[in-house]
């Protein structure tokens, strides 16, 4: 029987109560739906009758990795958290699975989005259409769990909700898998916006910047993305410039012919209106400006980049059973024994440029059996056989505390992330039990499992990377970071 879960990222619209409600009602159930609050700073949480897990902010692709690395379903369905279901749309997704063969990875469903029936679509209606012909879109798209895994999921670097599903498609296909279009489909209304919603848009020009600097010029061609205007806002710039030599009447024509056609282009399949004209006409003054101001903004920012998840640039240990030998609650450095081929392991990391930190829970302190001090000694005296390490994050609460530090929360990575000046996904998680594994996870790391006699024996069936000692963790730390 195909198990199935869906994977719902949010920023707390209303119509996220309605897309649940819609599958409430679905004839079939999935195994689990999990929804992923990505606010940054949440007033209160979701009222909903699901999983919900925290996104911390981090944007829409980091908030699908982290639903579906919470996922064991063989398949997991991804939707928005604006569009509707039909009421068959359970059915016809597992007809769509289960006549899946094995090489497919990944099965898309349809997108239809309402037109205004008494007049010509806006500008901005028209934009969101646009998703009835997109390939691979993550309104609705289902993957197996191991197609995810193989490639990484999504590419945490994208912060919107653009660029980053043709992206995980490509690498998909890269990887051998197939990818089908289903005979399902979702309803994605157009959502309201406000007037300057076009200008807005153009920040993703700066995610065309990372395809261009991941994947070469062919990059349209590969990752299956239409053509845009983007060399036109270009000569629109360019004009401007130019106002400013001798051809100053030539260029003053130029932007002025270049602004006329972008206009036009834009009002005569619009409604018409005056609000819409004047919307147009403003908004094309400033769109290609924009446009070319993201562009080279992400020209900037990704230059050098490679496909996703790229090299590790930081690993951080836990302490306890995973560095050093376990003495619970140790306040004691005289008993700080490492394990032993940490020195070398450590060492080894060091060498190859790896920025080094330790990530520990100390809830002695929380409980009173131990003092801050008196960890702050045990740690010293690691950093003197094993360190010097970047970074320390210590957690001293109790399990009960509800604090945001405590594996299996991110708090701590996230942290050592700031601390040691590099991104969660370029972080290696070295730890022993599958709370360390779930820290990095919500963080959006990367993690390595070295079982111990502490390691249940179903975390090690459920972690995707696992290694029988810290030297073997090293080399597939470091393979890793050489295929990248």
């Amino acid at each position: 029987m195909t198990s199935w879960s869906v994977v719902v990222p949010t920023v707390g619209r209303p119509s996220l109560h309605e897309l649940l409600a819609d599958l409430a009602k679905q004839p079939r159930q999935p195994d689990e739906v999990l929804v992923v609050d990505d606010r940054a700073r949440p007033r209160e949480p979701l009222a909903v009758a699901t999983t919900v897990l925290r996104g911390h902010g981090r944007g829409p692709a980091a908030a699908r990795n982290l639903g579906w690395r919470r996922s064991d379903s063989e398949w997991v369905s991804f939707l928005d958290d604006d569009v509707r279901l039909p009421e068959s749309w359970s059915e016809d997704l597992l007809a769509d699975l289960t006549t899946a063969d094995a090489l497919t990875a990944g099965v898309q469903g349809r997108i239809v989005v309402p037109r205004p029936g008494d007049r010509r679509p806006t500008d901005w209606e028209r934009s969101t259409a646009g998703l009835e012909e997109a390939d691979w879109a993550t309104a609705d798209m289902a993957y197996r769990r191991s197609a995810l895994a193989e490639v990484e999921g999504f590419d945490e670097r994208f912060p919107r909700a653009y660029r980053e599903d043709a992206d995980l498609a490509l690498r998909v296909r890269q990887h051998g898998g197939k990818l089908a279009k289903g005979n399902r489909y979702v309803i994605h209304p157009v959502r309201p916006e406000d007037f300057w919603v076009s200008v807005r848009v153009q920040r993703g020009n700066a995610d065309d910047a990372l395809l261009r600097a991941m994947y070469g010029r062919d990059w349209r061609r590969l990752t299956e993305c239409p053509a845009g205007r983007f060399r036109w806002h270009l000569a629109t710039v360019l004009t401007t410039v130019l106002l400013a030599t001798r051809l100053r009447p030539w260029a003053a024509l130029g932007w002025a012919a270049l602004t006329s056609d972008l206009i036009r282009r834009r009002v005569l399949p619009g409604p018409r209106t005056a609000g819409e004209i004047t919307k147009m006409a403003v908004t094309s003054a400033v769109l290609p400006y924009a446009a070319v101001w993201h562009r080279a903004r992400g020209t900037l920012r990704h230059r050098g980049s490679k496909p996703w998840p790229g090299p590790v640039k930081a690993v951080l240990f836990d302490r306890d059973g995973t560095l050093v030998h376990d003495v619970p609650y140790n306040g004691d450095p005289e008993q700080v024994r490492p394990v032993d081929d940490a020195a070398a392991a450590v060492e080894r990391l060091r060498t190859a440029g790896v920025r080094l930190g330790v990530i520990t829970n100390q809830s002695g302190i929380g409980h009173g059996r131990i003092t801050a001090d008196q960890v702050a000694d045990v740690n010293r005296r690691i950093d003197q056989l094993l360190g010097p390490f970047q970074t320390w994050q210590v957690c001293p609460h109790r399990s009960t505390d509800g604090c945001a530090c405590r594996k299996p929360a991110a708090g701590m990575v996230l942290a050592a992330a700031a601390e040691l000046g590099v991104a969660p996904h370029e972080i290696v998680v070295i730890g022993d039990i599958g709370s360390d594994v779930a820290a990095a996870t919500a963080a959006g790391a990367r993690s390595v499992l070295v079982p111990t006699v502490n390691t249940r024996p179903e975390e090690i069936l459920t972690t995707r990377a696992t290694a029988p000692n810290l030297t073997a963790a090293v080399d597939l730390i470091l393979r890793q970071s050489r295929r990248s």
